[in-house]
């Protein structure tokens, strides 16, 4: 085989195993943010209401600020056992290529190189020790009038994983503030 097909074969074979491991690194990356949303519910059953959200979603209150009209809930956050097998496959699939590029340059160590197939399973377990975590949700309720009306409404700062709060927003009917 040609010497450049094979040089800029491993090229590519290297920066795409460059890829797969920093995705392999941000699939278990805090993705934690705050934003505040809005609700035409008072503050006491809007409370009542994320109170029985969170638990559903088994998270319990772990501290309460009655001053602050500011609640903390936390909860255990499972890894994905589709994730950890995926990204097992993925990495198999990458040490697989980068193995048959090197046996190609190399074919004196050619089993050597196929056998960096054994370490796939450790970007599953790697994810598996990483993602399984406790994450906290904090709120804090406040009144906002509404502009030209006197009818109140509740503005709520949540701080909580994007996927938590997406979900939140459409379970509650919440609005982003603009």
């Amino acid at each position: 085989m040609n010497t450049t097909i094979l040089s800029s074969t491993f090229l590519l074979t290297i920066l795409l195993s460059v890829g797969l491991f920093f995705f392999i690194k941000a699939s278990v990356k805090d993705r934690t943010q705050a934003v505040q949303l809005i609700s035409g519910q008072p503050q006491e059953s809007l409370l009542a209401q994320l109170q029985q959200y969170f638990t559903q979603r088994a998270y319990r209150v772990a501290a309460v600020d009655a001053a602050q009209n500011q609640v903390v809930f936390q909860g255990f956050v499972r890894p994905s056992w589709f994730l950890a097998i995926f990204l097992s496959l993925l990495a198999a699939v990458g040490l697989l290529c980068l193995s048959l590029v090197l046996s190609q340059l190399f074919p004196g160590a050619a089993t050597l190189f196929l056998g960096l197939e054994l370490l796939s399973p450790l970007a599953g377990l790697f994810y598996w020790q990483k993602a399984g975590r406790t994450e906290q949700v904090s709120l804090k309720l406040e009144d906002s009038p509404r502009e030209g009306t006197e009818q109140a409404q509740s503005l709520i700062t949540v701080t909580a994983h994007r996927d938590e709060l997406a979900a939140l927003q459409q379970a509650l009917n919440l609005t982003p503030c603009d």
